[in-house]
C-alpha cells in the first residue's frame, strides 16, 4: 500500500513529465524499442556545459583549497583546454583519453575539456595500481592519458599504448593543465558539433567477479541520466514547497565532494547535476 509520501511523489512527478512541462517526455528509438526521453535535455554534454555554465555565470562552482572558480571561469578554462586538445594533440571525435588523477578543480576542467573536444573521457580508477591502470588504458584503447604525478609514477614501469600528459592540482587551470595547450590551441579553435550518438565516457566496473570491464555511454545516455537525477531533486523540492519547507530561493546549494569523480556517483549525480540551471551547486573538494 502506498504511503502518503509515495502518493505525493507520484503526483508531483506526473506533473513534471506531462506534455509541455519542465521534464515533458518524448521517445527515442534504440535497442529495437522506443525509450522514454526528457525532451528538453540538450543533445550532448558539450551543449550542457555551454548552456548551464553561461546561465550561472559568476556564481561560485568549484572550491578546491586555494582554487576558487565560478561557472563562467570553469567553462572558459575548459574551452581553452579543449582547443588545445584538438589543435595541439590531434584529438578527434571518438579519441579515447584517460584521466588518472585524484579529485580536484583541474580534474573537472580536464574532464569537461576532453568531452568538449569530442574525445571520450575514460575515467580510470585513481586507486588502481600501475598494472591495473595500464590494463584499463589498453583495454579501452586510450591514445593519451591525463595523469597527475602520483598516477604517472605508478605507470612509469608499465607497458601500455598511451602518451602520458602530466597535469597538476592545487593551482589555476592554466598552470595545472598547461600541457594541454603547450603544443598550440586555445578557445578560438573550432570544436566538433557533437550529437547524442557520439561516445562520451567509459567507466569501469568493480571487477568483483573478475577483471574490471569498461562500460561506455553515449552523450544522450549521460545527459538523460543527469536530467533524471535533477527531476528527482525537483520532485522533492515540489513537495517541500507545498509544505512551506523549501530553502530560500536566493540560497546556493553546496556539497562536500567526498566520493571519487572517476566513479559514476561522483560524475553524474554530483558533478553533472551541480551544473543544472535549477541547482547551480557549489562543489567543495574534500582533500585526498
Amino acid at each position: 500500500m502506498k504511503t502518503e509520501l509515495d502518493l505525493a511523489l507520484s503526483r508531483v512527478m506526473d506533473g513534471l513529465v506531462a506534455p509541455g512541462s519542465m521534464f515533458g517526455l518524448t521517445t527515442h528509438h534504440q535497442f529495437d524499442r522506443d525509450l522514454p526521453m526528457i525532451a528538453a535535455a540538450p543533445p550532448s554534454l558539450a551543449h550542457y556545459f555551454a548552456y548551464f555554465c553561461a546561465m550561472h555565470g559568476d556564481k561560485e562552482f568549484l572550491v578546491d583549497d586555494g582554487v576558487r572558480l565560478s561557472f563562467a571561469q570553469t567553462y572558459a578554462a575548459a574551452r581553452a583546454m579543449a582547443g588545445g586538445l584538438v589543435a595541439g594533440h590531434g584529438v578527434e571525435r571518438g579519441t579515447r583519453i584517460g584521466i588518472a588523477a585524484r579529485n580536484s578543480a583541474n580534474w573537472v576542467v580536464a574532464y569537461m575539456a576532453v568531452l568538449m573536444s569530442g574525445g571520450v573521457a575514460v575515467l580510470l580508477n585513481g586507486w588502481w595500481s600501475g598494472a591495473e591502470l595500464a590494463y584499463g588504458i589498453d583495454l579501452v584503447g586510450c591514445s593519451m592519458v591525463l595523469a597527475d604525478r602520483q598516477r604517472a609514477e605508478r605507470l612509469g614501469d608499465q607497458a601500455h599504448g598511451a602518451k602520458i600528459v602530466l597535469i597538476a592540482h592545487d593551482c589555476a587551470p592554466e598552470q595545472g593543465l598547461a600541457a594541454l595547450v603547450a603544443h598550440g590551441g586555445d578557445a578560438s579553435v573550432a570544436l566538433p558539433e557533437l550529437t547524442g550518438d557520439d561516445l562520451a565516457t567509459v567507466l569501469f566496473t568493480s571487477g568483483s567477479t573478475g577483471v574490471s570491464k569498461g562500460a561506455y555511454s553515449d552523450h544522450r545516455g549521460v545527459v538523460q541520466g543527469t536530467f533524471n537525477y535533477v527531476a528527482q531533486t525537483v520532485t522533492v523540492l515540489g513537495i517541500m514547497t507545498e509544505r512551506g519547507e523549501a530553502p530560500a530561493a536566493d540560497s546556493q546549494p553546496c556539497a562536500l565532494v567526498n566520493v571519487p569523480l572517476f566513479h559514476v556517483t561522483g560524475e553524474v549525480p554530483v558533478l553533472l547535476v551541480a551544473c543544472h540551471v535549477l541547482l547551480g551547486m557549489k562543489l567543495v573538494k574534500l582533500r585526498s
